[in-house]
């Protein structure tokens, strides 16, 4: 990465990593180091994991917030809207001091189906995939080594900018790596920027590129006065797609200082020194890659790259799966090298720090190391914000939903007067019965929708029928078959008991796995078979179009959550605005966002593999596990609805008083983390 020089070890010594080195199943051992920096190296998850580097004195921040996601240009998820959000509210509450953030990001192009995003060479147009559209201005090329067919390849990559609201976006292009055009053996689970790409480029290998990418303009930004980039004095990653970055500024400097490959040591030593800030958004997700472990390690560290894996030893080995800072086992895994060398790790609640550095099943092989950074105050939680003007009703959003979906009139509503919303309920129940009834209609305005069949109802009084819905991505982590298991087991319940009640409606679906669309139907059947009318009120689907998730929202009584797991999550905070009671698994950020029986409802306990995470032991013997705890919420949530009407009233209320906004208190944490390491 940083260049070659005359005097460095001679070619024949320099090493990069054989074919198969990692199938031998065994964790890498570690020697005593040769050297003085070959010592540092194997220290370097110590150091880094137990807070041992002063934190620099940071006047003004000048920092780089690197993401792979972006709300402005390619957003899948909540990390795309901390990614642009966090930098907007940060320069907004304190770019008046002289701070700043700026986001760096590939530059997307191509067509998946649902998201697009194009850009035109002679122009410099781009029109991301989320709809906006700008004029950028080329900066410089970057050359970026990674192997191709064997050969380390140089990749020229272009470097724009742009701004949007009020951040400068720098934006990193190379069509073979950051192409979004699917491979014809793309898995139908992978979409927009997680795509297998027709050059067959695989996420993990396009985010290690990308990582690789940033590094090189790093280096030229420091080293080329010419390049008017902001230097930073913080780097900010954005999860595991970023993960490759400290591996490459701390190790792999200090390797090629041992190896004589540096032009300057004055140039190395600044780039260490730049602290980096790693935001954990997910656990789940690591960037694993078995397959392309050899090509990934030799791209990222070239003649380095034995050097690196012979001395890149873990903070902790107890576990033999973490002995390597690099490898988990015996596979690349991009979020390792942040756990391990980053100065910082921040996750995005309180409550899933706790989890994710306690319990096996969230912290997973990372549990050990994150609760020595616990302990030594290297890794905390902040709860995501989410800026309440953004996710509240909008009188232009309801305005384009009624000319989008034609013949109906959804209507605004704030938490001083909630008429709008039992209006918003009939027109949702009127648009079903639309879609039901007129096969042309759907076609025209939800053609990617796939509804399982469904007829149109007849309700006389909406506002005394419950609404659920459950609209997240259809993932295993979001637990549709944890909500029909217990809807199941609730409305066996309710038929029993309240014969005489008005039954709910429940909306379940989402963009996702279609394995999970095809138990959806299962037990939409389910219900059919043990009560027709009741299994009316049962509509799925799966896909995903802003429109009709919005008019779910604006519509719903209730938002189901029985997830598995939930870092923070933003869904909650969308339904909260809107007045749709969250019904959650007491897990991760839902412990921290919601107050059951005040603005929401959570579950009594929470199980991970039978063991009780969270909640009393009497719960968890009475309950004993999650499809229990979540049928039981559901009960409960019925019984308040026709029996309390008021107290579900006053609950709307104060979920749409909540507010998240970033300068409510997220903004707060992170100034003192940026300017002080705490």
């Amino acid at each position: 990465m940083l260049g070659l020089k005359q005097n460095a070890v001679p070619m024949e010594e320099q090493k990069m990593l054989p074919v198969g080195f990692n199938k031998s199943k065994k964790a890498p051992l570690f020697f005593l180091p040769k050297t003085e920096i070959t010592a540092k190296m194997q220290a370097l998850s110590t150091v880094q994991c137990y807070g041992k580097n002063p934190w620099p004195e940071i006047d003004k921040l000048q920092a780089w917030m690197v993401s792979a996601e972006t709300s402005a240009f390619m957003k899948m998820g909540g990390l795309g809207v901390v990614a642009s959000e966090l930098p907007e509210a940060y320069n907004k509450e304190y770019g008046v001091s002289g701070d700043n953030v700026i986001i760096v990001t590939p530059l997307y192009v191509g067509d998946t189906g649902k998201k697009t995003a194009l850009f035109n060479p002679e122009t410099y147009e781009y029109k991301g995939a989320e709809g906006v559209s700008l004029f950028l201005k080329k900066i410089t090329t970057i050359e970026v080594p990674f192997i191709n067919h064997n050969k380390l390849v140089s990749n020229r990559v272009g470097v724009f900018v742009g701004e949007v609201w009020g951040v400068t976006y720098v934006l990193l292009e190379n069509e073979h790596f950051f192409s979004i055009q699917p491979h014809k053996e793309n898995p139908s689970a992978q979409g927009g920027c997680y795509v297998l790409n027709v050059h067959n480029v695989n996420e993990v290998e396009r985010f290690a590129f990308f990582s690789k990418a940033v590094c090189v303009l790093l280096k030229d930004v420091l080293q080329n006065r010419q390049n008017p980039i902001m230097r930073p004095n913080l780097i900010i990653a954005n999860d595991w797609h970023c993960g490759a970055m400290a591996p490459l500024m701390k190790m792999a400097s200090l390797a090629q200082e041992e190896q004589n490959f540096v032009d300057s040591l004055s140039l190395s030593e600044k780039i260490r020194q730049i602290p980096i800030v790693h935001i954990a958004h997910h656990l789940g997700y690591q960037g694993w890659d078995y397959p392309n472990t050899q090509r990934i390690l030799n791209s990222l560290f070239e003649y380095s790259a034995e050097l690196i894996y012979k001395n890149a030893k873990a903070v902790k080995n107890a576990n033999p799966r973490t002995q390597s800072a690099i490898l988990v086992y015996d596979t690349y895994n991009q979020a390792n090298g942040h756990i391990q060398f980053a100065d910082r790790v921040v996750t995005v609640s309180k409550n899933y720090a706790e989890e994710v550095s306690k319990f096996l099943e969230f912290g997973r092989d990372f549990r050990d190391i994150l609760k020595i950074r616990k302990d030594h105050r290297t890794f905390l939680g902040i709860v995501n914000g989410y800026e309440k003007s953004k996710i509240v009703p909008s009188p232009q959003k309801i305005s384009h939903l009624n000319q989008f979906f034609k013949y109906f009139s959804f209507e605004t509503y704030d938490e001083n007067n909630l008429g709008g919303k039992v209006c918003n309920k009939a027109e949702f129940i009127k648009l079903l019965n639309r879609l039901a009834k007129d096969k042309t209609y759907k076609q025209e305005v939800l053609p990617l929708l796939d509804f399982y069949y469904f007829e149109s109802l007849d309700i006389k009084n909406p506002d005394k029928v419950p609404v659920f819905c459950a609209t997240s991505r259809m993932v295993e982590q979001k637990g549709y078959d944890i909500a029909a298991e217990a809807i199941l087991l609730a409305a066996e319940d309710f038929l029993n008991n309240h014969p005489e009640l008005e039954m709910p409606i429940f909306v379940l679906g989402g963009a996702g796995d279609e394995a999970i669309f095809d138990e959806l139907k299962k037990f939409k059947d389910k219900i059919t078979a043990m009560n027709p009318e009741l299994g009316k009120r049962i509509f799925v689907f799966r896909g995903y179009k802003d429109e009709f998730a919005y008019a779910i929202q604006l519509a719903a009584d209730f938002y189901m959550m029985p997830c598995r797991f939930e870092p923070c999550g933003l869904t909650q905070m969308e339904a909260l605005a809107k007045g749709s009671l969250p019904v959650a698994m007491s897990t991760g950020g839902l412990v921290d966002t919601i107050i059951n029986g005040v603005d929401g409802f959570r579950s009594e306990v929470f199980f991970v593999d039978n063991s009780r995470v969270y909640g009393s032991n009497l719960a968890a013997r009475r309950l004993k596990n999650n499809v229990n705890a979540y049928a039981d919420l559901l009960k409960n949530v019925l019984k308040v609805f026709y029996e309390n009407p008021e107290a579900i009233l006053a609950m709307k209320v104060n979920a749409m008083k909540k507010d998240f906004s970033w300068n409510k208190g997220p903004l707060e944490q992170y100034y003192k983390l940026f300017h002080l390491g705490i």
